[in-house]
């Protein structure tokens, strides 16, 4: 339907009618109008595939295959990987009659306690933004809406509906909201949900700010914004911020509300943002309802009703899962070689594959990785420890004793469900103690003991340097039986990276000490040194870094290129980076790029990542990987002009498997374009050297004061300001004429 057609027909409802759409039918639709020839859409939940439920949704859900959640999806550092992943939810939601998928999540990993982090892409927005907007674009390409969430800062399960997060201006900006603006102007979402939490004081449902000013006016936003499910605070002033479609529905409570602030009717809800004073017009209303309603009628009309093949989409979960796992450590006991395995572990028969909560799969076809290894070799298994108490040891000997009579031992563990999900946080980074025990002594006896982890969030492991080979396989989706298999076998070469940073200890991590807050409110005070960008600027050896992962085979860094060692701020700089295969196995490379200002006047980290390629190298072929880096790789968030803004200075190009080894590095000069501001009496002496104004107000002080003053300024402390020059002994100058002064060199 046209723009004009949905206009009119926006003139023919009633208020009623028009209120009662920003409201959803029930849990998962919203409201039709059948007079008016208007449908109804259905949601689902689906981060890594649907979750179509009746209800509130708390109980089970219709079949449909789970994929590896976005903290494995990351790890493949491959936007298109994710895009394929994406494109197969978008299939699956159009066989079961679904327009809008309430995905991907998106918000950055401030900690690894936090409960929801299996949801979420990483703890950098520009791998988070890029990993997003290719699941954005997958699931868009069947003509199934997205919602791109929890827009913004759900860094936190801890009082979640409630709690205050204090953030500042320059963290929101370059960490925090970063990860979204990517997607949102590159991948174009058709809607986007907002979290429940306040960001300085305003509920995410009702700031103008972020869902008006920011998302709309700054980015360009064209979709219309949901609430998360329960997320409405004053639901009038979340229409005058921009928040379309309250869910689920709530009856005729808040129609009343939004019709009474209209009309001056008697409004529950007190007004927090004082611009808003539980007054909305007629025409905000309609504005709310448009943008709905041209979502409503672009998806409906897409509906095909077509058939997916779940089995194919099977593979596509196993493919991911096998793009995406991260082997850390290996003392030449993998690939694993003829002989005979101990599979130990309870999850090697139940598996722990995806996270507890609203994105929970009734998945079609889980794998086993036991029986999966059973497809290429002699294997024994042992429980070695119970998933429904921690503190059983009783298994513990009997494990060993079979790891023993084996060539190797492969303890799958990690954490259970009842340690991460959904609705709480973690308050420690333990597997369990069983699991633990459980290694060191399988360990004790069998020298050659691969561990494999399953796990939403990084954990400790005081067993590093006890065994031989370590395999993050986090969450992997109903296929992770068969992807941890052909890794450990060698019928796949793992090329995962860490999408986030392993500590060694809690005490570590940027949050610790402010999370997760007291009396419902948190500080970020760590700033935008989150993730790498804190173990980097402390000095911190973390357990594993960002963008960290081995290979069955070695890439030798020979050789980086600029187009050009000098460029302005809006030019753009290509970079190639020339990578070789030096192993005798064919293997997939993550080359990372990363940028540093060699002496910035702000506070910046000691490197940032800024682009990354996984490519495909043969044994013994060497790749060029090229990357163009444009304003954005140079640039901080200014507080004091509020915006992206680039100093003049040197800046050192960086490449590398990680961000803790990067071989090669090329410096470019950039010249920036210097905001300049207007001048004070605070202004300092050495503020007027390059500033224009600084020039003019020189001249004019001099012609007012004179030679004395004049002969006198060169021994000045540079560092003082302006108004000095009226407070010295016997100044020539009054405050009045240096006030006049100062706005004669402004204003010309």
């Amino acid at each position: 339907m046209k723009k004009n057609d949905i206009k009119a027909l926006v003139e023919k409802m009633t208020l009623d009618e028009k209120v009662s759409l920003l409201s959803g039918k029930d849990a998962w639709s919203t409201v039709p109008i059948p007079r008016l020839g208007i449908p109804s859409i259905n949601l689902s939940d689906g981060p890594h595939g649907l979750r179509c439920c009746q209800g509130l949704g708390w109980g089970e859900s219709v079949p449909a295959t789970c994929f590896p959640p976005a903290v494995l999806l990351a790890c493949s550092f491959d936007e298109e990987l994710a895009k394929k992943q994406g494109a197969a939810i978008g299939e699956e939601a159009q066989a079961q009659d679904v327009q809008i998928v309430l995905g991907p999540g998106n918000n950055i990993k401030r900690t690894p306690l936090g409960g929801r982090c299996f949801e979420y892409f990483s703890e950098d927005p520009v791998l988070s933004g890029h990993m997003a907007a290719g699941v954005i674009k997958g699931i868009q390409s069947k003509k199934v809406g997205t919602s791109l969430k929890h827009f913004a800062c759900n860094s936190q399960e801890t009082d979640r509906f409630v709690v205050n997060e204090k953030i500042g201006e320059r963290a929101l900006r370059e960490i925090y909201l970063k990860s979204y603006e990517y997607p949102v102007k590159n991948a174009k979402p058709t809607t986007l949900m907002c979290a429940y939490n306040k960001i300085n004081g305003d509920y995410c449902s009702q700031s103008k700010w972020l869902l008006s000013d920011v998302l709309r006016s700054e980015w360009g936003f064209k979709g219309f914004v949901m609430s998360d499910w329960g997320a409405v605070d004053n639901r009038a002033q979340g229409v005058y911020a921009g928040l379309e479609l309250e869910m689920p529905g709530t009856g005729k409570e808040n129609d009343r509300e939004l019709k009474n602030a209209v009309t001056g009717g008697e409004v529950a809800m007190p007004a927090v943002d004082k611009r808003f004073k539980n007054k909305l017009t007629e025409k905000q209303i309609d504005k709310a309802v448009t943008r709905l309603l041209e979502v409503v009628f672009a998806l409906h009309e897409k509906k095909t009703g077509a058939k997916c093949d779940y089995e194919k989409h099977h593979k596509t979960a196993v493919e991911v899962a096998k793009e995406s796992m991260v082997l850390l450590k290996n003392k030449g006991a993998l690939p694993i070689r003829g002989g005979k395995t101990a599979v130990i572990g309870e999850m090697a028969v139940k598996p722990r594959y995806q996270g507890g909560g609203s994105s929970c799969v009734n998945a079609i076809n889980v794998t086993q990785p036991l029986e999966a290894m059973r497809q290429y070799g002699e294997v024994e298994y042992a429980e070695g420890y119970s998933l429904s108490d921690d503190s059983d040891y009783s298994r513990i000997n009997a494990a060993a004793e079979l790891a023993a009579s084996c060539d190797r031992a492969v303890i799958i563990c990690g954490l259970p469900d009842e340690y991460e999900s959904e609705g709480f946080d973690r308050t420690h980074l333990n597997i369990p103690a069983s699991h633990i025990k459980l290694i060191d002594e399988v360990a004790k006896r069998q020298k050659n003991t691969i561990v494999v982890l399953c796990n939403g969030a990084p954990v400790t492991m005081p067993f590093v340097d006890k065994v031989n080979a370590i395999l993050e396989a986090y969450l992997g989706g109903e296929g992770a039986g068969e992807a941890i298999a052909d890794l450990l076998y060698g019928k796949a070469n793992p090329c995962g990276k860490l999408a986030e940073t392993f500590p060694q200890r809690i005490e570590d991590t940027p949050a610790y000490g402010n999370f997760p807050g007291e009396n419902c409110e948190v500080t970020y005070a760590e700033g935008i040194y989150v993730g790498y960008r804190w173990y980097e600027k402390r000095g911190i050896k973390p357990l594993f870094p960002f963008g960290y992962g081995l290979s069955y085979t070695d890439f030798r860094y020979d050789e980086m290129k600029l187009s050009s060692d000098k460029i302005n701020e809006n030019d753009k700089l290509t970079v190639t980076v020339k990578v070789t295969n030096i192993g005798k196995t064919d293997g997939k490379e993550v080359v990372q790029l990363y940028v540093r200002e060699n002496a910035p006047r702000v506070s910046r980290p000691e490197k940032e990542l800024k682009a990354f390629k996984k490519v495909f190298i043969k044994a013994g072929v060497s790749a060029e990987v090229t990357f163009t880096l444009d304003r954005e790789a140079f640039t901080y968030w200014d507080e004091v002009h509020h915006c992206f803004a680039a100093d003049s200075g040197t800046f050192t190009v960086t490449a590398g498997g990680s961000s803790d080894n990067c071989p090669l590095s090329c410096e470019v000069k950039v010249k920036a374009e210097k905001i300049f501001d207007d001048i004070t009496i605070h202004t300092r002496f050495c503020d007027l050297d390059d500033n224009p104004k600084g020039k003019i107000f020189m001249k004019k002080l001099f012609k007012v004061t004179g030679t004395k003053l004049k002969k006198e300024f060169k021994y000045l402390p540079m560092d003082w300001p302006l108004r000095t020059l009226v407070q010295m002994y016997k100044s020539p100058l009054t405050m009045p004429q240096l006030m006049k002064i100062i706005d004669e060199a402004n204003s010309e």
